[in-house]
């Protein structure tokens, strides 16, 4: 993406998102770009990705389940119960119908950076990671998971995935099943 769509992008991102996370997605941009240069990603395409990874976000639900209706976008009974990750799933098809985005890998960015999913590519990862250590972000941990995402993407993914998954479990909240295969798929490479 070039800079001149990014700067379109930067206008309808401020249309649609209150300040915390117009703020939260400019640094996930700016964290994603840092990461995609440490592991050799496409820098330009991890900025676009984290500037618009929540451009839904702030959308009612109401409205992201009349999204999905209308675009005939079917959910699963766990995606249904899974309200965290509508968001995501709507935005990336939003990218694509409305804004017109065709890059798939920044589209796939998009789509997986809330559940994670087995076979992420290099710029899933980098926007999963970039938006558990944005400079934003304040929680107990970050600072060793920022330094966990510069030594291993994968071990901070594992990471973030271990915290998403307890957070859910501990509340009682179903866990989507690409999360369970992500976290699996990174187990067993590990020990592999």
């Amino acid at each position: 993406m070039d800079t001149q769509r990014n700067a379109e992008f930067l206008e309808e991102i401020k249309k649609r998102l209150n300040p915390d996370r117009l703020y939260h997605s400019l640094n996930v941009a700016d964290e994603a770009k840092k990461l995609a240069k440490h592991y050799g990603a496409d820098e330009q395409k991890a900025f676009t990705a984290g500037l618009l990874h929540d451009i839904l976000k702030n959308t009612p639900d109401s409205e992201l389940l009349q999204y999905f209706e209308r675009n005939g976008i079917m959910l699963t009974e766990t995606e249904r119960a899974s309200r965290k990750t509508w968001h995501a799933m709507a935005g990336a098809d939003f990218l694509r119908r409305e804004l017109h985005v065709t890059d798939e890998d920044i589209l796939s960015a998009v789509r997986w950076h809330t559940t994670g999913r087995a076979g992420m590519t290099l710029l899933d990862k980098v926007l999963f990671v970039a938006d558990f250590i944005s400079a934003d972000r304040d929680y107990p941990g970050v600072e060793r998971m920022r330094e966990k995402a510069y030594v291993s993407l994968e071990d901070a993914m594992l990471e973030g995935l271990q915290f998403t998954i307890n957070e859910l479990v501990e509340n009682a909240w179903p866990v989507h099943e690409d999360s369970i295969r992500a976290y699996n798929e990174l187990v067993i490479n590990r020990k592999g």
